[in-house]
């Protein structure tokens, strides 16, 4: 008959990696804004509102 093996630990909750500054990477995206055409403004801010929402939407998981 062979010996149980020992219980192995029980893992928790995944740690956090680094969080990137959501306003340097605000003001990453934004930086040129004024060079680019009015008309491109739009879409910027979109995709930014979208990446802010993502980021938003973790937040429970911490």
């Amino acid at each position: 008959m062979t010996e149980p093996s020992r219980p192995r630990p029980v893992p928790g909750p995944p740690r956090p990696g680094p969080v990137a500054d959501p306003a340097r990477a605000s003001a990453s995206v934004l930086e040129g804004l004024d060079e680019r055409p009015v008309a491109e403004h739009v879409a910027v801010f979109e995709a930014e509102h979208d990446r802010l929402a993502r980021e938003l939407a973790t937040i429970d998981q911490l």
